[in-house]
């Protein structure tokens, strides 16, 4: 059984899409995303895997007069292993993220999902996405292709003893498969993602900035910046291709 967000109540998220960001920009992609998170990032673009009634999490949309806070039973919903199996086998597509929230907080499904899929079909390019303060096991070390993990900075609103775990990342950094991918609102966040980089050893090549932003304005404004600081320092730059065309919305 694996925790899933919602597309809508009783219908779990998941899609098919281009990847928006990364190394892996403008592969077609069935994307999963996994519901529950251990950071709660001030300006989550998906509050609803992890912002629920009941919390005390603050997230940029809550007002005193109306915090955003989601109906858990309804942003959430159970789906078995075989049920999964089977949807995903389904689609045409054989390149999967699994996405969240923080889906490392389910690993022991994901692996035994990760396993399924491999077995039935060795064609499965099984990505995952990561905030970088777990690490990864068992069949899913074994069976990932792509960890897409992205360290969270200041701006995020997490303490730095749960945000910043430098062993794991250096672990991450000195595996091939994974790439780091850092989202950034301002220049100034330069100083502390080159800290990272050099306390963890991260391969500039591997490193990859994205802006941070809900709306084309806001990325584009960012972008230039973001691009002159990669060529500074080798690092990658990533849009968010599914904002553009899509806007903030759920299942793109």
């Amino acid at each position: 059984m694996m925790r899933l967000a919602t597309l809508s109540p009783g219908l779990p998220e998941i899609f098919l899409a281009p990847q928006g960001e990364g190394p892996s920009a403008g592969e077609s992609c069935v994307f999963v995303r996994l519901s529950q998170c251990n950071l709660h990032c001030i300006w989550c673009d998906t509050p609803y895997t992890w912002n629920f009634t009941g919390t005390d999490f603050q997230h940029r949309d809550d007002r005193l007069d109306a915090p955003a806070k989601f109906d858990r039973a309804i942003e959430t919903i159970d789906v078995d292993l075989d049920e999964l199996v089977a949807d995903l086998t389904s689609r045409p597509c054989r390149r999967l993220v699994l996405t969240g929230g923080e889906p490392l907080l389910q690993q022991r499904a994901l692996g035994a999902l990760c396993t399924r899929l491999k077995t039935v079909d060795l064609r499965w390019v099984i990505e995952i996405e990561t905030n970088g303060t777990l690490a990864p096991k068992g069949d899913v070390l074994a069976w990932v292709d792509q960890f897409n993990v992205s360290p969270k900075l200041h701006h995020s609103g997490n303490p730095l003893a749960l945000r910043r775990k430098d062993s794991i990342l250096a672990d991450y950094a000195r595996d091939p498969r994974a790439v780091f991918k850092f989202v950034v609102q301002c220049s100034r966040d330069l100083d502390e993602i080159n800290d990272i980089v050099g306390a963890v050893q991260m391969p500039a090549q591997r490193v990859w900035l994205m802006p941070e932003g809900t709306d084309s304005k806001t990325l584009c404004a960012r972008m230039g910046w973001i691009r002159e600081a990669c060529a500074a320092y080798g690092y990658q730059a990533s849009d968010r291709l599914q904002i553009h065309a899509h806007g903030d919305t759920r299942g793109t």
